[in-house]
């Protein structure tokens, strides 16, 4: 029998645009914004594929998503996650403003270090750092984890700044901002939650600091005991600061397997319990026909106890 889970747990759909079409991606979207048990969409943010030839299709994220927002009306949504390095503080800021407009008010502001220097097998992709093929494809250079952790943390300085309603004006290291006028502001006030993903040591002291919504990947990448780990990570820097750790939404993914949904329940069910309560779902592409239904019947409504 299956384990139920919360009913404050809530359920996400993520479509990694990867060697697959916009009418597949938007046929999921569509189909899930139907759903009501399903809560929000997500996409990535990668330029070049993670895995298999680098030749293969991939969708701008950022583009994509502003698509979706307009072909849909209910679901909240957002990039697992923005990569900090391609877009500038502020440009960044306007169009997850413009996103935020276009879908009503439904942007989630997902955020990420981005390309650094890492070692062979990172993350749990198996091999040489993607990060390394993809930057130098795009002209774009790797930093050090620790800048890395750093200029994201003056981007969410600059958003939040841009989303005040007011002039802005802004010196960073990396970012100085004369006169800024972000009009018109989010719909969401004082802006769109800021979730960040990410399972470094480093970076959950910014998660305690700065965010909503924390992110990280689980089963394949991560196991459950992995991400509990870092969640009791994530608790001591929050009562280092004197943050209740309960007000940061803890969000975990997961890739499902169409021919395995008992156990997938099984690994969901220990996440849960383990205290995460925003699980989102990833499809393998390509994508079934009734996709995110067959994500309800065969794996919502049942952990739901349904």
């Amino acid at each position: 029998m299956d384990r139920s889970v919360s009913p404050d747990v809530t359920f996400g759909v993520k479509t990694t645009p990867m060697r697959v079409s916009y009418p597949e991606i938007l046929r999921v979207w569509e189909e899930a914004d139907e759903l009501p048990e399903l809560a929000d969409a997500w996409l990535w943010d990668h330029l070049m594929p993670l895995v298999g030839p680098k030749d293969g299709d991939v969708l701008e994220g950022w583009t994509l998503l502003s698509a979706l927002a307009a072909r849909t009306r209910r679901l909240r949504l957002g990039l697992l996650v923005t990569a900090n390095p391609l877009r500038h503080p502020a440009l960044l800021g306007k169009m997850a403003t413009t996103v935020d407009v276009l879908s009503g008010g439904r942007l989630v502001m997902g955020l990420g270090v981005g390309g650094t220097h890492q070692p062979a097998g990172a993350g749990g992709i198996a091999g040489e750092n993607p990060a390394v093929a993809e930057y130098a494809g795009y002209g774009l250079s790797l930093v050090p984890p620790g800048e890395g952790i750093a200029r994201l943390a003056e981007t969410i300085e600059v958003l939040r700044g841009m989303w005040g309603g007011e002039a802005f004006d802004y010196a960073g290291r990396w970012t100085t901002l004369t006169g800024n006028h972000n009009r018109p502001g989010p719909v969401q006030r004082p802006g769109p939650p800021i979730l960040i993903g990410g399972w470094g040591t480093r970076l959950l002291r910014l998660v305690a600091e700065r965010a909503d919504i924390w992110n990280v990947p689980g089963p394949p990448h991560h196991t459950v005991a992995a991400v509990a780990e870092r969640a009791r990570v994530l608790d001591a820097h929050c009562a280092a600061i004197g943050r209740d750790p309960a007000t940061i939404t803890r969000s975990v993914q997961c890739i499902v397997s169409y021919q395995d949904p008992a156990g997938d329940r099984a690994v969901l069910a220990e996440l849960a319990a383990a205290g995460f309560d925003h699980l989102v779902l990833s499809l393998r592409a390509p994508y079934p026909p009734g996709a995110a239904e067959w994500l309800v019947e065969e794996i919502v409504r049942p952990l739901r106890g349904g």
